[in-house]
């Protein structure tokens, strides 16, 4: 099965060209080596209305069923990924977010401060990813195991889920 997914870094300093966005083509590189085939890769500012019309693009316009961002989950000022992905999302999935955070714990106890969520939009699953390198490969390396079965399942799989 093609799992159209998108890779979306949300940096003030990376879309002004100020930074070198790491963690965007590390998240895309882990995609691909799991089988999935990243159509889109974007960098926007930490700016709420950027990130919510992007978003809602890539789902509702460009059809991805995976979108992983990195960047904004924290509690600066600026960081307000997790507010506009509730303007984006129909309900969310909190296991995958707790899951991704009691990994992290047992590395930093800044772990503790990530807001970062996992949420649906249509048939479209969308992940926020701490916005350092390390940080968004350790996270995603913690759900990636259960990424296709939420996608199934989120598309109308009907099946048992007995594994």
């Amino acid at each position: 099965m093609t799992i159209k997914t998108g890779v979306l870094t949300i940096s003030d300093k990376g879309f002004e060209g100020k930074r070198k966005d790491e963690s965007g083509p590390a998240v895309a590189e882990m995609l691909t080596k799991a089988g999935y085939i990243v159509e889109k890769q974007g960098i926007v500012p930490d700016n709420f209305e950027k990130i919510v019309e992007c978003l809602i693009k890539w789902v509702d316009v460009e059809n991805l069923s995976l979108i992983v961002t990195t960047g904004g989950t924290g509690v600066s000022p600026t960081d307000i990924t997790p507010e506009a992905m509730l303007e984006v999302i129909k309900y969310q999935i909190p296991g995958m977010a707790e899951a991704m955070r009691a990994a992290s714990l047992t590395k930093t106890p800044h772990a503790m401060l990530s807001r970062g969520i996992v949420g649906v939009r249509g048939k479209s699953l969308i992940i926020n990813l701490p916005g350092s390198p390390d940080g968004a490969k350790e996270n995603l390396t913690v759900i990636l195991p259960a990424i296709n079965h939420g996608l199934a399942k989120i598309s109308g799989d009907m099946s048992d889920c007995t594994k």
